[in-house]
C-alpha cells in the first residue's frame, strides 16, 4: 500500500490562468495581424491602424489585462498556487506590455507636432521627381506634396493651436524651442561638401542602398541649375508597411556642393518623428562619410 498522497490539482483555477494567458497572446496576435494585414494589402491603413490598433486595440488589451489580474488573485486562493500563478503572471506581463506600448505611442503622438513632411530648407523646397509623384498618386496618398504646407483644421482637436499654421514654422519650433530646452526634433540644415555633386551623390546612393530604401530616381534634375542632381527613394516601415518618400538634392553653389534632404509620408497626419529622424540620420552619416560641414 502506498503512503504517497495524491498531489492536489489547481483545477478550475488553472483553467482560468490558461484562459488569461490565451487572451493575452490573442492580444499580441491582434496587433500583429492589424499591422501585417495593412502591410500586405489585406485592408487599408485606416482599418489596420485606425480601427484595429487605435480603435479596438486598447479595449482588447485592457480586457486581457483585467482577466490576467483576476487570474492572479484566483490563483492565490489556496494551494497549489505556483503553476496557475506563474501562468497568470505571464499573462499579466504580456497584456501590460501591450497597454504600455499603446500608452507610449499615444503620449509620443501628443508630445510631437502634427507633422509628416520634413526638410532641411523650406525657403527653397525640394520637388520630388515625377516617378515619386506617380507612385504617390497610384497608392492614393492623403498627404499632397506642397511648397508651403499647413496643418489641416482637423488637427486642432488633438493639437490645439496648430491648425492652419505652416509646417515649416512648427518644424523650426520643434528644433529650437526655448533655446534647446524642450526640443523634440534634432536641428536639420543644409550640409556642404568640397567634392563635386556627382561624388557626393555616389556616397549618398550607397547610404540609401545600405538602408534598404528603393531608389526611384537618380540623376540630373533638368532644372535651371545644370549642376543639380537629385536622388529620390522610398522607405517602407517594417510592420505596417507605411511608405515615406525621401529626396536628396545636391547642387553646386559658390564652389561647394550644397545638400538638402526632404522626407514626407504618403498617409497619416503625424509621423511620430520618423521623417525627422530619417533626415537627421542621413545627414549625419553623409556628413561623416564625405567629410561634410554645416557651413559653406
Amino acid at each position: 500500500m502506498s503512503d504517497t498522497a495524491d498531489t492536489p490539482k489547481a483545477g478550475w483555477r488553472m483553467n482560468v490562468a490558461i484562459f488569461a494567458l490565451a487572451a493575452s497572446i490573442f492580444t499580441v496576435i491582434w496587433f500583429a495581424v492589424a499591422a501585417l494585414g495593412t502591410k500586405f494589402g489585406f485592408w487599408p491603413w485606416q482599418v489596420g491602424l485606425g480601427q484595429m490598433t487605435i480603435g479596438i486595440g486598447p479595449t482588447i488589451a485592457l480586457v486581457s489585462l483585467g482577466v490576467a489580474l483576476i487570474a492572479q488573485v484566483i490563483a492565490l486562493i489556496k494551494a497549489p498556487r505556483t503553476q496557475p500563478f506563474i501562468l497568470a503572471l505571464g499573462a499579466t506581463l504580456i497584456a501590460a506590455f501591450c497597454m504600455f506600448r499603446l500608452a507610449g505611442l499615444g503620449a509620443q503622438a501628443t508630445s510631437l507636432p502634427p507633422l509628416h513632411d520634413i526638410q532641411t530648407d523650406w525657403s527653397d523646397p525640394i520637388q520630388f521627381s515625377q516617378a515619386i509623384m506617380d507612385a504617390r498618386e497610384a497608392q492614393g496618398e492623403t498627404n499632397p506634396v506642397l511648397d508651403a504646407p499647413t496643418v489641416p483644421e482637423y488637427a486642432e482637436e488633438r493639437w490645439p493651436g496648430t491648425a492652419g499654421r505652416l509646417v515649416s514654422e512648427l518644424q523650426e519650433e520643434a528644433e529650437t524651442k526655448e533655446g534647446g530646452k524642450g526640443t523634440v526634433y534634432p536641428t536639420l540644415e543644409t550640409i556642404y561638401f568640397d567634392q563635386a555633386p556627382t561624388e557626393v551623390a555616389t556616397v549618398a546612393q550607397r547610404i540609401i542602398n545600405s538602408r534598404g530604401w528603393e531608389i526611384a530616381f537618380n540623376g540630373p534634375t533638368g532644372r535651371e541649375n545644370g549642376d543639380e542632381i537629385q536622388i529620390d527613394a522610398t522607405a517602407t516601415s517594417g510592420w505596417f508597411g507605411f511608405k515615406d518618400d525621401v529626396a536628396v538634392r545636391l547642387r553646386a553653389v559658390d564652389g561647394v556642393t550644397a545638400v538638402d534632404i526632404r522626407s514626407t509620408s504618403r498617409v497619416g497626419l503625424s509621423d511620430l518623428g520618423a521623417n525627422s529622424t530619417r533626415v537627421h540620420g542621413l545627414m549625419v552619416e553623409l556628413e561623416d562619410r564625405a567629410d561634410g560641414r554645416r557651413a559653406p
